[in-house]
């Protein structure tokens, strides 16, 4: 398995950083994580081949593990594509699910515990990807997202730590932070996005692509079925190294 490299400094994730701190922009957190030289790049060759999954599973294990060691906010990991693929929304869909499919099959290979904090059924309103024993919510974006902030030159995958929203509940401001967001968003768009929504009362697999689908969407994604032992949340995370 390859070590965790980065390219922050590569020409594509330059643009990304400046698709970020633009004004308009909406999502604060991404913004944050920017700032604080805590967004983690990898510039991959084609979202359509599993190539760059050897890649994109370490590094997703070292932000899983570094975290959970030290569990600072606003550190996320974005996966850029350098071929555009000529996605349209449902097409950029299906891969974004093939990419995840593959790299949870390597979690399950690797013998990773499932974080038992959320479930691993996409039709759950728990539900959330686990990488490393953490729980990930991803972002997709591409050049013909509906939605303008989702809408960047190549095609990329962004990794949230799951665990960041529950530390932001308990410090009481995640509420203010995503009415922040909302409103960024509305102004930008013109409307509010109609696949938002709070975890647990609807999966939010739906909000992955960033394509708006309906109350009979299903999700193509079969998820762990290696019989991966849980994480038991009143273990020592520092027993991850």
């Amino acid at each position: 398995m390859y070590s965790p490299a980065f390219d922050n400094d590569h020409p594509l994730a330059r643009r990304f950083a400046s698709f970020i701190r633009d004004e308009h922009f909406p999502c604060v957190g991404a913004k944050s994580a920017l700032a604080k030289s805590q967004l983690r790049i990898l510039v991959g060759r084609d979202m359509r081949s599993a190539w760059d999954d050897l890649r994109i599973y370490p590094t997703l294990l070292d932000l899983a593990w570094s975290y959970a060691r030290a569990p600072t906010l606003f550190q996320s990991l974005a996966v850029l594509f350098e071929e555009d693929s000529g996605f349209d929304e449902e097409e950029f869909e299906a891969c974004l699910w093939e990419r995840l499919e593959s790299l949870t099959h390597k979690d399950a290979w690797h013998g990773q515990p499932l974080d038992r904090r959320v479930s691993a059924d996409p039709g759950d309103p728990h539900f959330s990807l686990s990488f490393g024993g953490e729980a990930f919510f991803v972002v997709g974006l591409h050049p013909r997202a509906s939605r303008p902030a989702r809408r960047f030159e190549r095609p990329a995958l962004v990794f949230n730590l799951h665990d960041q929203f529950e530390q932001l509940r308990a410090q009481g401001v995640y509420d203010k932070m995503r009415d922040t967001i909302i409103k960024r968003d509305v102004a930008l768009a013109g409307d509010a996005n109609p696949m938002l929504a709070r975890h647990g009362t609807t999966s939010e697999a739906r909000q992955y692509s960033g394509r708006a689908v309906g109350a009979d969407w299903v999700c193509p994604f079969s998820g762990r079925t290696d019989g991966a032992a849980m994480r038991d949340p009143l273990r020592g995370r520092t027993e991850r190294s």
